[in-house]
């Protein structure tokens, strides 16, 4: 039986990170990954330009995290979002800073953040096994076996566990380390998407009357059973055969995902178009350019306020005929014209499934992880990162920040902690 101090399983972001940390530490280490590349989701990761991390202070990447991010201060009083920046700045990788604190590679390729990883684990002597899926995890007092597909055995002083969890499954995270997280005691919180898009049942959806509609710079928000804003998200948004989706509605899904598993019912969502006007400006607005433009049809004058399709949807919506000459307008359907615009109401019924989401919310409880070493509370020598904790952010770089913060933590420790009982 082969024997290593330390054995990462998971070929990500974090347990790249893992690999490296512990091999930096002084462990001989095994990383397995059960696909033919490694980094496969940091390949893909912004549009196929890694948004490595982000730029913004602590407190506000945290707010950013709303899945759990306040379990980050610990790891992050060890390794931050600037140690990142100056990790792979000493790999050979320059970074920019775009809008929203987004860092990103300046050769604008994922593939150069993927390479000089790979390039630091050769460097580093860790031992790489891809193609290789692991069957089970059999864990000891003093050391673990790692046993494979194949039945192999392997055994080692640690293992930090960075499977990922069930979004993206092509990039291979299937949901592999639940089973093993919980033979060893740990809790699984629910699963469930999260920056996903949303399906409705609404007739103007089931109809595609709005299909492939953008609007940009809406605010977007979901509402509790009060008809209260929970969460609002000023940003695009799409209109599609399904639902809805764009950066806005990814923002909304995880709350309207646990505004769901509450309450059982579908979610209302709450459309602002014109979210820097009051409803007294746009209506002081539209009633002037109807005085202005008395003659002309209502469809005229108001053309180009919002795209073509949504515009005579209002219009149906509201039974106004649109073309209807503006000094025939009344009060009442300017009121309820604005109302429109300012309050455009529907219902979400779910979201697309998790294999569809971008990140997947719930996974091993933190509070059975030690957040300044990552290590199991419940089993001396296990470690766990990334997305398999029950921690979910917004895209924008926030996702990976911890996946690279846990998996350099976990790594380090892995080696550390290995003769001594987690504190």
């Amino acid at each position: 039986m082969a024997q290593y101090d330390t054995i990462v399983i998971g070929g990500g972001p974090s347990g790249l990170m893992a690999a490296i940390s512990a091999a930096e530490a002084g462990a001989h280490t095994l990383l397995l990954e059960k696909g033919k590349k490694l980094g496969t989701k940091l390949a893909i990761s912004g549009g196929g330009r890694c948004n490595v991390t982000n730029r913004l202070p602590i407190d506000e990447i945290i707010q950013h995290i709303p899945g759990n991010g306040k379990f980050l201060y610990g790891p992050f009083s060890v390794f931050n979002n600037e140690d990142i920046i100056a990790f792979f700045e000493n790999l050979g990788v320059g970074l920019k800073e775009e809008d929203h604190g987004r860092m990103f590679p300046k050769s604008n390729s994922a593939k150069s953040v993927v390479n000089a990883l790979i390039n630091r684990l050769k460097t580093l002597n860790v031992t790489v096994r891809m193609n290789t899926p692991v069957e089970a995890i059999d864990y000891k007092e003093a050391s673990h076996t790692v046993i494979l597909s194949n039945e192999e055995k392997i055994t080692t002083t640690s293992v930090v566990i960075a499977v990922g969890g069930k979004s993206v499954p092509h990039t291979g995270s299937t949901g592999d380390g639940y089973a093993w997280a919980k033979k060893a005691g740990h809790t699984i919180t629910d699963l469930f998407p999260t920056e996903v898009a949303l399906t409705s049942n609404e007739p103007f959806i089931n109809d595609k009357t709005l299909q492939g509609l953008s609007l940009s710079h809406v605010a977007l928000s979901v509402l509790n059973k009060k008809d209260k804003p929970i969460i609002t998200h000023t940003m695009d948004m799409i209109f599609t055969h399904f639902g809805i989706s764009g950066p806005a509605v990814l923002r909304c899904s995880q709350f309207v995902v646990k505004e769901q598993m509450k309450r059982h019912e579908d979610i209302t969502m709450h459309l602002d178009i014109f979210p820097e006007e009051t409803i007294d400006s746009l209506t002081k607005q539209l009633r002037s350019l109807c005085t202005e433009n008395p003659k002309k049809s209502l469809k005229n004058i108001w053309k180009g306020l919002v795209p073509d399709r949504l515009l005579h949807f209002i219009f149906e919506r509201l039974h106004i005929n649109e073309h209807k000459n503006g000094s025939e307008l009344s009060k009442k359907e300017l009121q309820d014209f604005v109302q429109s615009l300012k309050h455009f109401t529907f219902k979400v019924n779910g979201t697309l499934p998790i294999e569809k989401s971008f990140v997947t919310g719930g996974g091993v409880s933190t509070k059975e992880i030690h957040p300044k070493t990552m290590a199991s509370k419940k089993i001396n020598g296990l470690f766990f990162c990334g997305e398999i904790l029950n921690i979910h952010g917004y895209t924008g770089g926030y996702n990976i920040t911890c996946a690279l913060v846990t998996g350099k933590i976990a790594g380090m420790n892995a080696f550390v902690t290995t003769d001594k009982k987690p504190e």
